[in-house]
């Protein structure tokens, strides 16, 4: 009967599904990516920024003596803050220097693992709590990727953030959080299943395209029932669905090279082709359909005890070249505001020098790239270039971190969609700090 109810039922239904469509698309348009670049080893950030104030730049040059970088051959290239404040990056970052002045590229200054605020007197005096084993190469590689102050975290910060908008990401089987750079624990999540993979490996099955059609058909089906087969045992499930998840990147990646390629090129290096990677994933979006998605790249050598100078001017040059193409990469995508690249490292290093090189420090400089990055300035507190001064833990200049890695990656996160509540759940000790958005995210 076409009563009056029933009308209005139809009305509703009808309603709702062209809202459902309408959100379907608000959805597909609201994409966002986070790209980590991790620099092992520890990256000298007191070589990559430098500031340029006279009395700041003089200090820092006294002190670093043959490590300073001089400032009248080119070595430095100048940037300057909205606040009129001077500082330069190293002309190893000559290929995405010029983002700095489109807005698009930011420094957030010595950052670093902490429990909570720390000053130098606290420190000293053993007052509060620090991450355990500072200095240490594999307990903050640990803690930096973890965000969690100890060395026995099993998730990683971006696979917490991953897990708390999973829901945004309902019903899509390609996993969300990926390494490049072989397994991480900073993709690793507690819901959300990540995956690695190394560029220019292929997972692709051998001797499943045999004649005739039929046999290579039974062999797929047979292969798909182990890998989905209940056993009961939680880490051969696992195992099977790590599996599952590599042959299906590795198929929607081949199928990559059959779509158009994308034209921006990628140096040839080993993070050049990492990021490559990320890219021809980013371009598969329309097929995945995630909305949002982390990646995880790294590049070594950042160990710098001796012959730091050309060492480290090339490793930061092959940074910034991957990081010019990949930005290059999302914009030929129409994705350069949706994505985001940052770097991180297990610590600094120390301003004194050690010979030719320089020893473990704590807080470091990290950059920001992408066109909703609040670019062309520098955020956070620089340290005083003064050894024993208010920001040194020692007597050489191994800063304490005035910027805490939860504050860093919870403003990461909270322009990624993690709402107030998740954000305590990613970053446990974020309540420790007063301020929890940085600014440099639009």
């Amino acid at each position: 009967m076409n009563t009056r109810r029933n009308f209005l039922r139809a009305a509703t239904v009808a309603g709702m599904a062209r809202f459902g469509a309408i959100n379907a698309l608000a959805q597909a348009a609201d994409y966002k990516a986070l790209v980590c670049i991790f620099m092992f080893g520890g990256n000298d950030g007191n070589n990559m920024v430098v500031p340029q104030a006279t009395a700041d730049y003089n200090a820092y040059k006294a002190i670093r003596g043959n490590l300073a970088l001089p400032g009248t051959d080119a070595k430095l290239l100048p940037v300057t803050t909205t606040g009129g404040t001077p500082y330069a990056l190293s002309d190893g970052l000559q290929l995405i220097h010029p983002f700095w002045a489109q807005g698009k590229l930011a420094v957030v200054a010595n950052v670093g693992m902490l429990v909570q605020p720390t000053t130098r007197q606290q420190f000293t005096t053993n007052a509060v709590p620090v991450p355990t084993n500072l200095f240490s190469h594999s307990d903050q590689t640990v803690q930096m990727q973890a965000g969690i102050p100890s060395s026995s975290a099993s998730t990683g910060w971006a696979g917490r953030v991953a897990d708390a908008v999973n829901g945004m990401n309902a019903g899509k089987s390609f996993p969300p959080s990926v390494s490049v750079s072989g397994p991480a624990l900073f993709t690793k999540g507690n819901v959300v299943q990540a995956a690695s993979l190394i560029p220019g490996f292929s997972a692709q099955l051998y001797g499943f395209n045999i004649w005739p059609s039929s046999a290579a058909t039974a062999r797929n089906t047979a292969l798909q029932q182990i890998l989905t087969f209940n056993s009961g045992l939680t880490m051969v499930q696992a195992a099977d669905k790590v599996r599952q998840d590599a042959l299906t990147l590795s198929n929607l990646l081949a199928s990559a090279g059959s779509a158009s390629p994308l034209t921006t090129a990628f140096p040839g290096t080993s993070i050049g082709n990492q990021l490559k990677q990320v890219a021809q994933i980013l371009q598969l979006r329309p097929q995945i359909g995630l909305s949002r998605q982390i990646f995880f790249a790294s590049i070594g050598g950042f160990d710098t005890h001796s012959s730091q100078g050309w060492q480290h001017w090339d490793l930061l040059k092959q940074v910034a070249a991957a990081m010019q193409s990949f930005y290059n990469a999302t914009a030929e995508l129409g994705m350069a505001d949706k994505v985001t690249t940052f770097t991180e490292s297990e610590f600094g290093r120390t301003l004194q020098p050690s010979g030719s090189g320089s020893d473990h420090g704590w807080g470091n400089h990290h950059l920001v790239l992408g066109g909703a990055v609040r670019g062309g300035n520098l955020y956070g507190r620089f340290p005083v270039m003064a050894l024993g001064g208010p920001d040194d833990s020692s007597n050489r200049g191994a800063w304490i971190p005035s910027t805490s890695t939860d504050q860093f990656g919870a403003t990461l996160a909270k322009w990624f969609g993690v709402d107030a509540a998740g954000l305590n759940t990613c970053f446990p000790n974020l309540p420790q700090f007063p301020v929890t958005d940085l600014g440099f995210m639009g």
